[in-house]
């Protein structure tokens, strides 16, 4: 297929402005369709944004026959029942993260994909930035020396009580939404280290009231050259931080916001040869991640953070939830 990629979205959340409805604009995509719980909220999003139109359900714009890309920002728990659902329609998926609430989910997902020979994409578009390609390149080229410690951390004010991730049911945690960046970006840095890194151990907390749900999680991780990484995240935290940093025996690099770039696109690099403060625009990720998908869907591009980099994510995540004394995330049943 050729022309403007054609994109059916998943309900009217409240990240599609950023995630998809402004990467689409800037990189001409067509917003095809919308659906959502409520469908005067569809409508309304679909005037607002110049969604082409609206239907009544989300299985009616995956039977769209002119969407060829579904969007999936619904929560947690929803992804892989409406990304499989998609893929059975023979859509290519671009999904939010986690694309599944539990590693066998996301197997699943994963098989089906590539047996339908569409594309399913994890939605981990910090990693398309010049932010984050910048910070790896740091390494790279030896201006920090020899990698010796990886550390992420995200953290965030507490939601409202009734968002969906505090919702167990929904695969809600602060782990589920905001340490799968840090682990995912701990483990992105697996090539200067000698591989995927290996859990150690992990600590958490739930939150009052909420019993299964972590308010908190801290992880501990060792790759096999014996480089240390710590992955951090908070969801009622006082403020917000989501750093990502890199130890060298030379120096060190710390991206001062690697999940939300285009609000700050800072990256603090310290050596013997003193300090810098480089800046590497704020243009969303989003609109990179949209760029790189688009490349994969027309031209076979391969990107990252495809169904098997989800696969192993989600592993990690369940790893970690049994380390701190808590069960993965439960399948959304639809009976429910």
């Amino acid at each position: 297929m050729s022309g403007p990629l054609r994109i059916g979205v998943l309900g009217a959340s409240r990240i599609s402005p950023t995630s998809i409805v402004e990467p689409a604009m800037l990189t001409g995509a067509r917003l095809v369709a919308v659906a959502a719980r409520d469908r005067a909220r569809a409508e309304n999003f679909a005037k607002q944004y110049g969604v082409e139109r609206v239907y009544d359900t989300y299985a009616d714009v995956i039977s769209d026959p002119e969407v060829e890309v579904i969007y999936n920002p619904l929560a947690n728990g929803l992804h892989a029942e409406w990304n499989l659902l998609a893929i059975a329609a023979g859509k290519h998926v671009l999904s939010e993260k986690p694309f599944a609430a539990d590693a066998p989910e996301a197997r699943e997902v994963r098989d089906a994909g590539k047996r339908a020979g569409v594309a399913v994409v994890d939605g981990f578009h910090y990693l398309y930035h010049p932010v984050t390609r910048r910070l790896h390149e740091l390494l790279s080229s030896g201006e920090l020396g020899e990698l010796q410690r990886v550390e992420t951390m995200m953290m965030i004010p507490p939601p409202a009580p009734e968002d969906p991730r505090w919702s167990l049911a929904l695969a809600g945690g602060a782990l589920m939404d905001l340490g799968c960046y840090s682990l995912h970006a701990v483990r992105a840095m697996a090539p200067w280290a000698g591989g995927e890194p290996r859990l150690v151990d992990a600590r958490g907390g739930e939150r009052a009231g909420l019993p299964g749900v972590d308010e908190w999680v801290n992880a501990n991780l060792v790759y096999p050259s014996g480089v240390t990484a710590s992955a951090r995240c908070h969801m009622a935290g006082e403020g917000r931080e989501m750093t990502y940093r890199l130890i060298g025996s030379k120096g060190q690099a710390t991206v001062a916001n690697f999940v939300l770039p285009h609000i700050d696109d800072r990256l603090l690099v310290k050596t013997a040869a003193g300090e810098r403060v480089e800046h590497l625009g704020t243009r969303s990720s989003y609109t990179y991640q949209l760029e790189a998908f688009t490349a994969l869907v027309r031209h076979g591009v391969p990107m990252p953070t495809d169904s098997d980099d989800a696969v192993q994510t989600m592993e990690l995540i369940d790893e970690c939830y049994r380390a701190v004394g808590l069960e993965p995330r439960p399948r959304h049943r639809p009976a429910d």
